[in-house]
Order: C-alpha cells, then sequence, then structure tokens
C-alpha cells in the first residue's frame, strides 16, 4: 500500500499557487464559522494546522489573533507568510506539532483532516496543543462533497478516461464515516468535550475557466485524474466538461457550485 501522507506531499508539491488561485477560494468560505467556533479574538493564541496559502491565518489575525501557522508544504508556507506577515510559520507534518502542550488557546484545521493518513492521531494532537478549556475545531468535506468536484468528475467519465491506479487510499483502520457523527467521534477519541459537528453548505460562484485551471494544474485527487493523463485524453476531458459546464452556470455564465462539509468543534 502508497505511504497516504507521502503521496499527499507528492500531490501538493509545487501546488500552492495553484491552489491560491482556484481551489482555495472554495475553501474560503468556512473561515469565518470555523474561527467563531473556537470564539477567536483580540490576544487569543490561535494554532491553524495545515494553513495552506494562509486563507484562515489571516482571518484570524484581522480579529486579532495571535496567530502560529503549519503546513507539511514549503510553497503554501511562502505564500501564507506574504499575506500574514505577523504570524508564526512552521513546517510540520500531521500529527506531529512542533509544540509544548497547552501551547494555544485554540486550534483549527480547515480542510485538513480529509488529506492525512491518520486522522484520529491529527486531531489528538491538535488537542494535545491547546490549554485546558480551550477549544478545537475543523473542517472536512461531507461525501459527496459538492457540484464542482461531481462537473469535474461527469467530464472524466464522459471522456472515457482510467483515473490513475496509485492514488493514495487511506488505511482501512483508519478511515472514518463522513458523517456528522462519525467526524464528530473522532473528537471524542481524542478526549475532547462539549463535542458538536454540524453540516455546513454554499453556494461557491467561479468562472469555468478558473475552475478547470485548477484542477488541470493538478491540484487535489480530481486534478491529478485530470493532470496525469495523456495530452489527447486531457483535451477529451476538457471538450466534456465544456459542453458539461453550462448544466451549472447561472445566468451570466459563471457556475454555482452547491458544496458541502461538517464543522465539528470540542473542549479540551
Amino acid at each position: 500500500m502508497l505511504d497516504f501522507d507521502a503521496e499527499e506531499r507528492r500531490i501538493w508539491s509545487g501546488r500552492a499557487a495553484a491552489f491560491r488561485d482556484g481551489f482555495a477560494k472554495l475553501c474560503a468560505h468556512t473561515a469565518p464559522a470555523l474561527l467563531d467556533a473556537v470564539g477567536a479574538g483580540p490576544g487569543t493564541r490561535l494554532l491553524d494546522v495545515g494553513t495552506g496559502v494562509g486563507t484562515v491565518a489571516a482571518a484570524a489575525s484581522a480579529r486579532g489573533a495571535r496567530v502560529t501557522a503549519v503546513d507539511a508544504e514549503p510553497g503554501m508556507i511562502e505564500l501564507a507568510r506574504q499575506q500574514v506577515p505577523d504570524a508564526e510559520f512552521h513546517l510540520a507534518v500531521l500529527p506531529h506539532l512542533p509544540f509544548a502542550p497547552d501551547s494555544f488557546d485554540a486550534v483549527v484545521a480547515n480542510f485538513v483532516v480529509n488529506h492525512v493518513g491518520r486522522p484520529a492521531a491529527t486531531v489528538a494532537a491538535m488537542r494535545g496543543a491547546t490549554r485546558p478549556g480551550g477549544r478545537v475545531a475543523a473542517t472536512i468535506w461531507s461525501s459527496p462533497a459538492g457540484a464542482g468536484h461531481e462537473l469535474l468528475d461527469r467530464a472524466v467519465e464522459a471522456a472515457g478516461a482510467r483515473r490513475p491506479a496509485d492514488q493514495p487510499r487511506l488505511d482501512p483502520a483508519e478511515e472514518f464515516p463522513r458523517t456528522a457523527e462519525g467526524f464528530g467521534a473522532l473528537f471524542t477519541t481524542a478526549g475532547l468535550t462539549d463535542v458538536s459537528c454540524e453540516p455546513v453548505s454554499w453556494d461557491h460562484v467561479t468562472t469555468p475557466e478558473e475552475w478547470w485551471n485548477g484542477a488541470a494544474a493538478g491540484v487535489g485527487m480530481i486534478g491529478q485524474a485530470i493532470s496525469r493523463q495523456s495530452p489527447e485524453t486531457i483535451a477529451r476531458i476538457r471538450a466534456a466538461y465544456d459542453e458539461l459546464a453550462p448544466r451549472y452556470s447561472a445566468p451570466d455564465g459563471r457556475l454555482l457550485l452547491r458544496y458541502h462539509a461538517l464543522l465539528a468543534t470540542g473542549r479540551a
């Protein structure tokens, strides 16, 4: 079996800018609710786990929080540091966090737990870095995640393309249901109390070109299913995408993509 975490790092390596210009805008929708869940405000010592290009870190800093952030991809940290120059950044591979226990008032992770090989250990590490009484919150994608991925999946299928056989799969022993109950159970197992998990839905508005460019650059699993094809197959997928996109479009021609996620929170 492929090393899930090593494969995830390979997939994201060198793609920070492509993520920033496309899919990061999708992930930004949940940042306010995530920060509300942990009560982030002036003076809050906050750790942003898997910061990506720094979207949540920037939002927390704007609220007056004292932000520390980690990511496993150097390119992500470079872009995040440009966006949030007053935050402290570290390179770290989950579930290992380079901090003493009880270092933070709040720890958050926006669409990160679904990208690690050890989800339960990652939530436990987040709890360990949080002071007693502090709060932990995280988001993951529901299943199915949303219309944008459905559109890309349908284009791949319509083109008759085969997905790469070596895409990483989570060890069955680490798998958990992508439901409110299943995600909440990770928090309870980690020793968090006052646990709640709620669905979050929103409409993501983007252009067909922007949405395609992120996938074509290989961002995420769906991007790998497209970018690793032959040029001829990619052209067929693009043609299918262009044919399907109007079915997901608003009257102004932009894509209107309904998405679904889960937001879990608990107290250390």
